[in-house]
């Protein structure tokens, strides 16, 4: 018997193509080393085509999104440029008082 837990949520499917930063953020913080074959939901769409995706959950939105080889490549180099931002934030010198005598 199939559990009401997400019932409330809407369910969207996205390809790797198709991502935006909003949803890599969410699959990096809920995957940080990665995801395993245990995290991989597997189910048949429409077309009777077997899927196999990872979730992520917003308020109000439970995404599937497509497992493939870009997809862990993505999400690496989603990592990577979050690091890199981080990284130039703090080498930006604070502002200091200078008193001119």
């Amino acid at each position: 018997m199939k559990t009401q837990r997400n019932a409330h949520l809407k369910k969207v499917i996205v390809d790797y193509k198709k991502l935006n930063n909003n949803i890599l953020d969410l699959l990096v913080d809920k995957y940080p080393d990665g995801y395993d074959e245990e995290d991989i939901i597997t189910f048949r769409n429409a077309q009777n085509e077997i899927v196999e995706c990872v979730e992520v959950k917003t308020e109000d939105t439970l995404y599937l999104v497509k497992v493939s080889k870009r997809l862990v490549t993505a999400m690496e180099d989603h990592e990577d440029t979050n690091n890199n931002d981080d990284e130039k934030e703090q080498d930006i010198p604070e502002e200091s008082n200078i008193d001119d005598d």
